[in-house]
């Protein structure tokens, strides 16, 4: 699912570019798919390559704001979601072991018989 904004400047573009969409929701149970739709086939091309270059511009702007963060020391690192969320983490990692341990047991029982 695309955050909020990039939702909404997809459809101001498809909008300045005089593309016609529409857009269905997850439904009232959350089950369906949420997507925005081309009325017209024929903007097919046109729509994609302007996604495409939005996409790409998207891109660059959050790998500028990621490298920014990382020279302000301000990246989240393991060491530091470890520090502020320890039992999340140490939670995560068992779970991790757990479903590794029960995906491999049934092999040894194999190799043993």
């Amino acid at each position: 699912m695309a955050p909020e904004d990039e939702v909404a400047e997809v459809c101001d573009l498809l909008d300045r570019h005089h593309i016609p969409w529409f857009e269905t929701t997850a439904g009232r149970f959350g089950v369906s798919f949420p997507a925005i739709w081309l009325r017209d086939d024929d903007d097919w091309d046109r729509a994609k390559s302007l996604l495409d270059e939005y996409q790409r511009q998207r891109r660059e702007a959050a790998r500028a704001d990621f490298e920014q963060q990382i020279s302000d020391g301000r990246a989240e690192t393991f060491l530091s979601r470890l520090l502020s969320h320890p039992l999340q983490i140490v939670f995560i990692l068992i779970v991790v072991l757990a479903i590794g341990y029960f995906s491999v047991v049934p092999f040894f029982s194999l190799l043993e018989s």
